[in-house]
């Protein structure tokens, strides 16, 4: 019995392009004023610490923005770069600048699946913080309530079962009863290796007849 789903984001709530062609570009372009700015801030100087730590040698300012520049370029799932960026969305989703793509069939069935009384959950690599920003400034308004909780790449990585673990003792359920939703066979992988359910959402995609979990295109095929 499923009482709990766990979705990913990009590329299966939210268009991939969203992310690489709106969020990492506008995040990429403000970096270096955004440090040079707000360097004093602790939250901020907590991060630029915490780059320092991940590249293994004392950082300026300026060497820490091009270390991050570089994780962006590279787009590698880095805390302190994934925690940076969700700083800077926040004033652009503050500004009116952009608001956060969520496809018209997964706020549909978010919302039921809300309604019949499942508890949901988000599991991205973008940080908490970036998670709640696209979500609580939607394409379809504030998300945020339908909610019971959000992960992060401080769970683990999302390719690594025991993450799933962490997870669904967090949430207090048997792996077993939550399913995971993403469009990522890696990630589905290591959640069914923690007990999990999946379903793989291929968008776009032509869907792999091989593949030993789930496939649909669209919220609108899932079944629960």
């Amino acid at each position: 019995m499923i009482l709990a789903i766990l979705t990913d984001i990009e590329g299966t709530t939210t268009s991939v392009s969203f992310v690489f062609d709106c969020l990492f570009p506008y995040a990429r372009a403000r970096l270096a004023a955004f440090v040079r700015e707000n360097g004093h801030d602790p939250a901020v100087r907590e991060q630029l610490d915490a780059v320092a730590r991940e590249s293994g040698r004392s950082l300026s300012d300026d060497e820490a923005v091009a270390q991050l520049i570089q994780w962006i370029d590279e787009d590698r799932k880095i805390t302190p770069l994934k925690a940076l960026q969700g700083m800077i969305w926040e004033a652009g989703y503050l500004k009116g600048d952009f608001t956060g793509h969520v496809y018209p069939d997964a706020v549909k069935y978010l919302r039921q699946w809300k309604a019949q009384g499942l508890a949901l959950y988000v599991y991205s690599s973008g940080s908490v913080k970036a998670q709640q920003l696209l979500f609580g400034h939607s394409d379809a308004g504030d998300m945020r309530p339908l909610f019971s909780g959000w992960f992060d790449t401080q769970a683990g990585p999302k390719r690594e079962a025991a993450s799933y673990r962490l997870i669904a003792s967090q949430i207090g359920l048997p792996p077993g009863d939550i399913l995971f939703l993403s469009d990522i066979k890696e990630e589905l992988d290591a959640a069914r290796a923690a007990g999990m359910q999946t379903i793989w959402l291929v968008r776009g995609a032509i869907p792999d007849p091989e593949a030993t979990h789930r496939q649909v295109t669209s919220f609108d095929e899932i079944r629960i």
